[in-house]
């Protein structure tokens, strides 16, 4: 049984940061030098929303271990510089952020080094110091429930009170698996199709996440 949101956990890469086009193309790059010629829908499909080491994983499986440590190595060489030059915040997030009154933190599959550099770049980082959580700090990445309930704990809630907002397919599966609800953000690269499922809302329109939030914070009637 769910209870009245408590927590809004939020994923990085794609929901406060507009970064998951710069992975993509990054992963599409690095592919076309080492051997594996990716189309779009394949990169959003194997690695968007997944750690290091399910990237590392698959790469590892297909070229070696060798070219997988290569891969991660140029991967986040042209990733950083392209953050650098153009990382923006989601659009409609800070105003998103600037309404919702509840209690907020950042879980991702991204390192702590990472989302210090993204969140960094975008000045959102104040906005979560002290509440951000990586899946380097739990056994298993998502679309494993580890680093939301990991979070969770943290941050002292139930995760029948918590709340995910994800644009991953990996993401939302790792919300439910939590026993939390989840809102998909399908304004990015993932399809809203791919995000629906049972306790998900999904919607493309960052501004609105406010208004979702509040019809969660009261009991069901009756």
């Amino acid at each position: 049984m769910f209870k009245p949101i408590e927590l809004v956990i939020f994923d990085c890469d794609g929901v406060l940061v507009d970064s998951e086009r710069i992975a993509l193309r990054a992963q599409i790059a690095v592919g076309e030098e080492l051997g594996w010629r990716l189309s779009e829908d394949e990169v959003v499909e194997r690695f968007i929303g997944r750690s290091r080491q399910a990237i590392v994983e698959q790469v590892t499986a297909r070229l070696g271990p060798g070219t997988a440590a290569i891969w991660w190595e140029r991967f986040v060489e042209l990733h950083r510089r392209a953050v650098d030059t153009g990382l923006t915040p989601v659009e409609g997030l800070p105003e998103a952020l600037d309404a919702i009154t509840l209690p907020t933190c950042v879980a991702s599959s991204g390192s702590h080094e990472k989302m210090r550099h993204t969140l960094g770049r975008t000045h959102l980082y104040e906005r979560f110091a002290g509440r951000i959580y990586s899946s380097t700090e739990v056994a298993r990445g998502k679309p494993a429930p580890d680093l939301f309930q990991y979070a969770a704990r943290r941050m002292g809630a139930d995760p029948a009170a918590c709340v995910v907002v994800e644009d991953s397919r990996p993401g939302v599966e790792a919300a439910r698996a939590a026993g939390m609800r989840a809102f998909g953000y399908a304004g990015g690269l993932t399809p809203g199709e791919w995000l629906e499922g049972p306790h998900t809302v999904v919607f493309h329109d960052m501004r609105r996440l406010p208004e979702l939030l509040g019809g969660l914070m009261t009991p069901p009637s009756g």
